[in-house]
């Protein structure tokens, strides 16, 4: 009998077809919603073993809800899963996936931010569009003369410092489990507070956790060099947007490329052209800034990445109804 999963927020210009074809060689039966899941669409999932879910709302309640309609486990097309109640799942006696998928689309993002941040190429965008192309106001930084500063060399970063080894700038990192590998390569690892100091472009990749909520603080600016590059394609918590805001402000921070925000969640994935406002005023006036580039989380966007998303999730619930060992299961 085949197992059976309901995905939630299934995209049907990508993540469809890739579902259709790899689902039948799994012995998956799937159905599917374009809806975030809430305590009424629950009701949806009613029947299927599993679901598979994007960052959303899965908190207690929603866990709860889930299984008391007969869900065993919760596959999240996501490498993060914060926004699981895991100890509630735990105690229910459910389990817990998330995906893995090459860390190229996610670090050449923000390398790619990093570029454009130092060399002002969102404002030259923007100005064109205007029809001024004057050089005034538009005079940028070579990567190549920069120390870039890493936080948090797992993957990602990882691969970020391997990308960066070839624009020929210098590299430092903090993270409180150096690599040795990226020690043996000539990464040099500092304390935060000499991370800060001797930055001229700070790019984050690390976890979001207690320790990590809004790392990136008024303080923290106050310690980085005058007119210091900030990138984040990780957590948008990890930085304090109003703090950041009050830094750009201030002539502190001298440019910001961030494909993630807080209250993100109500921003993105969505067309709000015709029916909806964006309600997120933080978010609004960072964008409004000539020196930032801000991108709705899509820096994970690729072909690649979206097969494997929906490709883990399924293999994943397969596993969980095989009794088989599942590789990407998370616990509390």
């Amino acid at each position: 009998m085949a197992t059976k999963v309901f995905f939630y927020t299934l995209r049907p210009y990508d993540e469809l077809g890739i579902a259709q074809r790899l689902a039948p060689q799994l012995d998956v039966e799937f159905g599917s919603t374009q809806e975030y899941p809430t305590l009424e669409n629950a009701e949806l999932a009613k029947g299927y073993d599993a679901v598979s879910v994007t960052p959303c709302d899965m908190s207690a309640p929603m866990v709860k809800r889930f299984h008391e309609l007969g869900v065993k486990s919760i596959c999240c097309r996501s490498i993060g899963y914060d926004h699981v109640d895991r100890e509630t799942a735990r105690e229910l006696g459910m389990k817990v996936a998330n995906v893995d998928y090459p860390p190229n689309g996610v670090a050449n993002f923000a390398i790619m931010l990093m570029l454009m941040s130092l060399r002002k190429a969102g404002h030259i965008l923007k100005r064109g569009e205007a029809q001024d192309y004057s050089l005034q106001g538009k005079i940028g930084r070579d990567i190549s003369t920069c120390t870039v500063g890493v936080i948090g060399t797992g993957r990602i970063g990882r691969t970020v410092l391997q990308h960066l080894s070839g624009f020929g700038c210098r590299i430092i990192a903090h993270d409180p489990f150096p690599s040795e590998e990226m020690k043996q390569m000539g990464v040099e690892y500092v304390s935060l507070e000499s991370l800060y100091a001797q930055s001229d472009v700070i790019t984050l990749h690390t976890f979001l956790n207690d320790s990590t909520y809004h790392m990136i603080n008024t303080e923290a600016i106050q310690q980085m060099k005058p007119g210091v590059v900030i990138i984040n394609c990780a957590r948008g918590a990890l930085i304090d947007t109003r703090a950041l805001i009050d830094g750009i402000e201030s002539g502190r921070v001298g440019s910001v490329g961030v494909d993630c925000f807080e209250g993100e969640d109500n921003v993105i994935r969505v067309d709000h052209n015709y029916n909806s406002r964006v309600t997120n005023h933080d978010y609004i006036i960072l964008k409004s800034f000539q020196n930032t580039i801000v991108t709705p989380h899509v820096a994970f966007f690729t072909d690649q990445a979206v097969f494997d998303m929906v490709q883990c999730s399924l293999e994943s619930l397969h596993q969980f109804d095989a009794g088989e060992n599942v590789p990407l299961e998370v616990h509390a």
